[in-house]
C-alpha cells in the first residue's frame, strides 16, 4: 500500500514548497492537499494530488483527513489552535499503527523581542534542539507559537504511544519558494518595503548587532524531506515526541549585515540614494509595520535576537547549507518586494 500523506497550507510559501518537494521526490506517495483556493494550474502541475476544499476552520474535514493519513504535514498558521486540535483528534482515532504529525513552528518562539535591554544588541544564547528542549518547553506564554507548541508537548506526553510528533522550527527564510501560491518569505521583503516607504532611509536600533539565524528554502526542504521519509519508513532512528524538535538554521547574520546588503541592492537599482544606515529610537522602531494585534512586530523583525543551531539534523544526517548564502542571494527577493510599494 502506498503511504498516505495529508498536507495543509499547500499554497503558502513553506507549505507550497513542502507539497512540491514531497510530490516530486516521491511520486509513489498518495498525497491529499487541503486547499482554500485552487490555483489554476494546480491539477496539471500535480495531477496525482487529491484536493480537499476547506480551510483551517474546517475541523470535521481536518479530523477526517488526518484519520485517513499515515503522515500529516501541517503548515501555514502556526498559531491556529482549532486546526491543530482537529488534526490531533483524527490522528488519535483508533488505527493499526500510530500516525505521524509534522507541525510547522518557528524560531520566533526563542526570540528576545520582549526584553528591551536586548534589542539592538547581541545575545550570546544560541538555542540547541537537543540540549535546550526542557528550556524551550518552559518558555513564557507570550513567546510566539507557544500556544500551539504547548498543545503538541501535552499531546506527546499523554499519547506518545498513539502518535508521533515532530515540530519543524525554521528560522528566517530566504529564497524563492517552489509552490504555486506565495513564493517569497517575510523578513527581507518587509525590511526592503519599509525602507522604501520611509523615504529610502535604512535604519537600525541600538547597535544594530542583534543577530538572527537564517535558512534558504531549499535547505529547509531538505530537512522536511528527511523527516517525512523517516515517518513513512516507520520513524526509526529519528526524534519524535519528546525528542521531536528540529531547528533548521544554516547561518546567522546581524541586523546591520542584512541592512547593508539590502541597501546596496536598492542603491544599485537607483531605488534609494543613501545606503548609510541611521540609528532610530524605540518609538520610531515601534511605528514601523504597525499592526494593532501585533504592536511589537518591528521589535521582533528588526531588533531582536533569534539564534538557533540545527544540531539534531547535523547529528542525524550531517545537515549543512548547500544553497547560496543569504547576503549573496537577496537581489531577486528584494526587487520583487519593492515592486509592490
Amino acid at each position: 500500500m502506498a503511504p498516505k500523506l495529508f498536507i495543509t497550507g499547500g499554497t503558502g510559501y513553506i507549505g507550497g514548497s513542502v507539497l512540491h518537494t514531497v510530490v516530486t521526490s516521491h511520486p509513489e506517495y498518495e498525497v491529499t492537499a487541503l486547499l482554500r483556493t485552487i490555483p489554476a494550474t494546480f491539477s496539471t502541475t500535480y495531477p496525482n494530488v487529491k484536493i480537499v476544499k476547506g480551510d483551517y476552520d474546517s475541523s470535521a474535514i481536518l479530523t477526517e483527513e488526518a484519520y485517513k493519513a499515515d503522515v500529516v504535514i501541517h503548515n501555514g498558521d502556526s498559531d491556529h489552535e482549532p486546526s491543530l486540535n482537529a488534526l490531533i483528534r483524527g490522528l488519535l482515532l483508533p488505527r493499526p499503527t500510530p500516525g505521524y504529525l509534522l507541525h510547522l513552528s518557528g524560531t520566533g518562539i526563542v526570540a528576545d523581542w520582549s526584553s528591551i535591554p536586548s534589542l539592538g544588541h547581541p545575545n550570546p544564547k544560541i538555542w540547541s534542539d537537543i540540549n535546550d528542549l526542557d528550556e524551550i518547553r518552559a518558555l513564557p506564554d507570550n513567546a510566539f507559537h507557544r500556544n500551539t507548541e504547548k498543545i503538541l508537548h501535552a499531546t506527546a506526553a499523554a499519547n506518545g504511544d498513539r502518535i508521533n510528533i515532530a515540530i519543524i522550527c525554521p528560522p528566517d527564510i530566504y529564497g524563492k519558494g517552489k509552490g504555486l501560491g506565495k513564493t517569497w518569505s517575510a523578513l527581507a521583503p518587509m525590511f526592503a518595503r519599509e525602507v522604501v516607504n520611509s523615504g529610502g532611509e535604512m535604519f537600525y536600533y541600538g547597535e544594530g548587532t542583534n543577530t538572527r539565524s537564517w535558512v534558504h528554502i531549499d535547505d529547509l526542504m531538505g530537512v522536511y524531506l528527511k523527516v517525512v521519509e523517516a515517518a513513512v519508513a516507520g520513524g526509526g532512528g529519528f526524534g519524535w515526541n519528546k525528542e521531536g524538535y528540529y531547528f533548521a538554521s544554516t547561518q546567522e547574520h546581524t541586523h546591520l549585515a542584512v541592512a547593508n546588503a539590502i541597501a546596496s541592492i536598492l542603491k544599485s537599482h537607483n531605488i534609494i540614494k543613501d545606503i548609510t544606515p541611521v540609528q532610530i529610537s524605540l518609538d520610531q522602531l515601534d511605528s514601523k509595520i504597525y499592526i494593532p494585534s501585533w504592536p511589537y512586530l518591528a521589535r521582533y523583525l528588526f531588533a531582536s535576537n533569534s539564534r538557533t543551531r540545527a544540531e539534531r539534523a547535523e547529528k542525524l544526517w550531517g545537515y549543512k547549507a548547500s544553497a547560496p548564502w543569504l547576503l549573496e542571494a537577496l537581489e531577486e527577493e528584494v526587487l520583487d518586494a519593492v515592486k509592490k510599494v
